[in-house]
């Protein structure tokens, strides 16, 4: 009787112990975790969004897998949509996207199907000022020539959240300096094929990625195109000989009301090259996201990658970005009117 009670207790416990061990196991241990892209493969932003997938899951208690799926379309809002709307809310998918889709949701875009305040931040990557490239034939050698001209150069531009798209439009109406843009191209690639062919004369997008890949290595190196304005509080150091945009409007005394437009668009820079997730993570599942994005961008393996591929790296927190979202997307009615008037809407 004493030894049949006491095999009851051992297994007991065995089983208690067993059962214990699984309520301990971490929730992404044999989870797959799907890194949404909303840019073309071999895209810069894609290239970050990669990285980070390719060290994160090391750092993420149970050591998920984690696989990247791309999902390009209009300045990267189809694959904004998709996390905010069809993903599941239980952190096993997260997203790359580009920062200025705030843009559209506070004109009022009817494609919009996300809520910016509301998407789950994990962290950015590195803060991002830009530039406007022109090709080195064009009669555009300074952003004055561009203010000077009769007829104006035309840019190329994915949609209205591209950098290629506002920040001409930015330009004309802080500095006057006057662009046709062409809107309408699937990506930045698509857009410097463009310049290739004579299609159109000039882009805007990130200072990082114009030093990161070809073509734009080669074309500085031939001289096929040249950097006429970026958009930092301070010269970049490989872009010392072209003016900035704070340069500019102090230099053509913008208004004050222009000024307050341009902070609300320039804070795409600070959010730069986010990932993001879904609304509605459990909030253990976002602390262990965020904390293992963290880690993540002070991997050695992870720097050494990024110093082989020049990616800069200046990385912002999930909580900062989360204060920041809170902060653009609460702009009054005149804000908002101009920034309407800007994007065509």
């Amino acid at each position: 009787m004493i030894n049949s009670k006491l095999s009851v207790l051992i297994l007991l416990a065995l089983l208690l112990g067993h059962a214990n061990v699984h309520a301990q196991a971490p929730f992404y241990k044999d989870k797959t975790i799907r890194l949404v892209a909303g840019t073309p493969a071999g895209s810069v932003y894609d290239l970050y969004a990669r990285m980070v997938a390719q060290f994160i899951g090391k750092h993420i208690p149970g050591n998920p897998n984690v696989i990247v799926q791309n999902m390009p379309g209009v300045a990267s809002m189809v694959a904004a949509n998709y996390i905010y709307s069809v993903a599941k809310p239980d952190g096993l998918t997260i997203g790359s996207i580009q920062p200025a889709l705030y843009f559209d949701q506070l004109v009022g875009r009817k494609e919009v199907q996300f809520n910016w305040q509301k998407f789950t931040w994990i962290g950015n990557t590195t803060v991002s000022d830009y530039l406007l490239y022109m090709r080195g034939d064009t009669p555009y050698k300074t952003i004055e020539d561009v203010r000077k001209a009769t007829v104006p150069p035309k840019c190329g531009a994915e949609g209205t959240a591209s950098s290629a798209y506002y920040l001409p439009r930015l330009l004309e109406e802080t500095i006057g300096a006057k662009f046709t843009i062409v809107t309408g191209y699937n990506s930045g690639t698509d857009v410097d094929l463009a310049v290739e062919r004579g299609e159109v004369q000039c882009r805007a997008f990130t200072i990082a990625a114009f030093f990161a890949r070809e073509p734009f290595h080669t074309w500085r190196a031939k001289g096929f195109v040249r950097a006429i304005v970026q958009t930092g509080k301070k010269r970049d150091p490989k872009l010392t000989d072209v003016p900035t945009l704070p340069e500019l409007m102090e230099q053509h005394k913008t208004s004050d009301a222009n000024r307050r437009l341009a902070a609300v668009i320039m804070a795409a820079n600070e959010i730069g090259r986010p990932i993001i997730g879904t609304p509605g993570i459990p909030a253990e599942r976002v602390k262990i996201l965020r904390d293992g994005f963290n880690k993540t961008l002070n991997d050695p393996e992870l720097l050494e990658d990024a110093k082989r591929k020049r990616l800069d790296l200046d990385p912002v927190s999930g909580e900062d970005l989360a204060k920041l979202a809170k902060e653009i997307m609460s702009q009054p009615p005149e804000v908002i009117a101009r920034m309407k008037k800007l994007l065509g809407s």
